[in-house]
């Protein structure tokens, strides 16, 4: 009966969804049992690429190669340090998928009310499209600059990016998995070519990776970037919400069987290798980023952070730092390789971002759609501001149309300041937590303490961050309005903040109260935010008598 009331709404474009986290590709990729460590490694390598994926978009290569500029090699400690956090806490995400068997939203949406998750789903929205504004912009002037297609009509090819992704979910997950390792090796070869003609001070690189207070001062100010600034945009785009709840849904496509304690170790170890291993791959991209602005140009010589400045600057001899560059640089080799890894960090994150936008959705409202769909809707809303952007400065210099494009790009990241804290904080507790994590998995006094401190260090720098970003949004003259109106988002982001906290805390006490572990729910063949969710619905049911 239930087989037959199920089979009509396949053909709806909307769906209720309230079952495993991905379901189309959760636990179909075989992994092989005693076996060697590589061997091992390689059969749950991928996940992580595509995790990786969102520290390297275009959304940081502005921020890395501005700060090399401003600042030489003195912001490479912040690339070290968010990239550490990240690692921590894209393992605590993959532990959480493989263990709980639910993915971030998922566990959020089983511990609070309908009305909070929907709440937390707009925002999440909210905030993956900001990072797709990104991906337009850099497509779009990844297609104009290769191919010379007009700006207006690169945006919109953008959006039949939906097509590859038709393709993609037709090949199955593990060969999306090597596109995409198969891409970040282009992005990276790219830079590594590039830097590497440019011969830079290795030992100043070093000394850089140093921690020191000069990484977060107020002064000196350089182009209108002071080091706190820079090293706050670094941060912004290097630790993303929406990686947090891709990494707990891909984490469950390998095979394993949950009632075996050493298996689930195993994966959550090998899980662990992967996404570190390609989170390193990322902190060199970043790097090489940074070190582009250093040693790739002329001190100062960048007056136009934009990708279109960028480019221009590979093909100028004036603009390059040595002889080697600058016979690299007459053959325009730089600058099209430049664009070939802009349009390829595009091209990623386009299969990352929707995945993403269906875990949320699922999760939160269980509610879902084909992926297809979902990416069409998103970018066409995503390529509204770009295009509008674009309109307003038709007539403009050339020079004007860049900075805006540029400020678009920088400004739409405010959205992952809200949105960051509301992943963040519940992954902490809901790992932290012995009822859904069991005693074997839960965090260790080091992670908790590491955890806690990175994470309410983040949220800090985010809110400190939210009244310049706002001002950036208006006019000199309504500066003071607009730290006003970002003092009131604040104080909302908190109590919202505080009310999701207390639901998941109140949650996690039910639990217990129930005397219900984690092992005697998996034998009973549930999770732990399974009979979390019944007693919900129960509560539900009982309110409407």
């Amino acid at each position: 009966m239930r087989k037959g009331s199920e089979t009509p709404q396949r053909h709806k474009l909307i769906e209720y969804a309230n079952g495993p986290s991905l379901e189309e590709i959760n636990s179909t990729v075989e992994v092989p049992k005693g076996k060697g460590f590589w061997r091992t490694l390689f059969a749950y390598s991928g996940p992580g690429a595509l995790v990786a994926v969102g520290y390297m978009d275009p959304g940081n290569w502005s921020t890395s190669i501005t700060g090399g500029q401003n600042f030489g090699y003195l912001l490479m400690t912040v690339i070290l340090i968010s990239s550490l956090i990240a690692m921590l806490l894209q393992n605590m995400a993959a532990k959480l998928g493989i263990v709980g068997q639910m993915d971030l939203a998922q566990a959020i949406r089983a511990r609070t009310s309908k009305s909070l998750g929907i709440v937390l789903w707009i925002m999440t929205e909210l905030a993956i499209m900001a990072t797709d504004i990104a991906e337009v912009i850099g497509a779009a002037i990844a297609l104009y600059l290769l191919f010379g297609i007009p700006l207006v009509i690169a945006v919109f090819v953008t959006v039949f990016d939906v097509l590859l992704l038709l393709l993609l979910t037709k090949i199955g997950f593990r060969k999306i998995e090597a596109i995409v390792v198969c891409l970040i090796m282009v992005i990276l070869l790219v830079f590594v070519y590039q830097v590497a003609l440019s011969q830079p001070n290795f030992a100043a690189i070093l000394k850089g990776l140093l921690p020191t207070t000069g990484a977060i001062a107020t002064h000196p100010s350089v182009n209108g970037m002071t080091p706190l600034s820079g090293a706050l945009g670094i941060i912004g785009a290097t630790v993303m919400p929406h990686n947090l709840y891709l990494h707990s849904a891909i984490s469950q496509t390998r095979k394993i069987d949950h009632n075996n304690e050493e298996e689930v170790a195993q994966s959550v170890r090998f899980s662990q290798w992967d996404s570190n291993i390609q989170l390193s791959v990322a902190f060199v991209v970043n790097s090489l980023l940074l070190v582009m602005g250093v040693a790739v140009f002329k001190s100062g010589a960048v007056k136009d952070p934009s990708f279109f400045g960028l480019f221009k600057a590979l093909s100028d001899s004036s603009m390059l730092s040595n002889g080697i560059l600058i016979a690299v640089a007459k053959s325009g080799a730089l600058s099209v390789l430049f664009a070939v890894a802009l349009l390829a960090s595009g091209q990623n994150s386009t299969i990352t971002g929707t995945l993403t936008g269906q875990v949320i959705m699922e999760g939160f409202i269980h509610m879902r759609m084909p992926l297809w769909a979902r990416r069409l809707v998103t970018r066409l809303i995503s390529v509204i501001p770009v295009l509008v952007c674009v309109w307003m400065t038709r007539n403009l210099p050339a020079v004007d149309e860049h900075e805006a494009l540029n400020t678009l790009m920088n400004n739409s990241q405010v959205f992952l300041a809200f949105a960051l804290p509301f992943s963040m904080l519940p992954l902490l507790m809901l790992t932290d937590s012995k009822a859904e994590m069991g005693s074997k998995f839960k965090n260790s006094l080091w992670v908790k303490i590491c955890g806690w401190v990175s994470v309410i260090g983040l949220t800090v720098l985010n809110m400190m961050n939210l009244p310049d970003s706002f001002a950036a949004f208006v006019a000199s003259k309504y500066e003071q309005e607009a730290h006003i109106a970002a003092y009131f988002t604040i104080a909302a982001i908190i109590l919202l903040l505080i009310w999701c906290l207390y639901d998941l805390y109140k949650g996690d006490r039910q639990l217990e109260e129930q005397g219900l572990s984690r092992n005697q729910l998996l034998a009973e063949g549930k999770s732990t935010d399974t009979a979390i969710q019944q007693e919900r619905n129960k509560e539900t049911k009982e309110d409407g008598r």
